[in-house]
């Protein structure tokens, strides 16, 4: 099996292993924050299906016109500042908390090296949503 970054090919097709974030892989710049968005987006999508909302019930909840929760549900949501898609999550009932953390890949002060290792969750990306 191929490890994260590496090739494999067999007959026409070549396959390669993704980073785990599509659009760093597409090499879209801001793809952190893409990924992010799309997190958000799925989440609200879920919690929209969980509870049964039609497109129109939800948009009067979120605060949106029916077809701007449609554009959303379907992958559009580059209009939407992390700000905005955060709102609409909390206008789903959900709390939201952000977290800052020191810089990936360098070496911090001492106290900052002795915590504990996060899971590769909560590392991945500059901020996360909890539910």
């Amino acid at each position: 099996m191929a490890r994260q970054g590496e090739a494999m090919e067999t007959d026409d097709t070549r396959i390669e292993t993704g980073s785990g974030n599509v659009f760093a892989d597409l090499g879209r710049p801001d793809a952190d924050t893409h990924l992010l968005k799309a997190e958000i987006v799925t989440r609200i999508d879920t919690i929209i299906r969980q509870r049964r909302l039609k497109q129109i019930d939800a948009a009067k909840l979120l605060g949106l016109s029916q077809p701007d929760v449609s554009r959303l549900l379907r992958g559009s949501f580059r209009k939407y500042s992390l700000d905005r898609l955060l709102r609409l999550l909390t206008a789903l009932g959900r709390d939201v908390e952000t977290a800052s953390r020191g810089p990936v890949g360098r070496a911090g002060s001492a106290s900052e090296r002795k915590r504990p290792a996060q899971s590769a969750e909560a590392t991945r990306s500059p901020t996360s949503v909890v539910e």
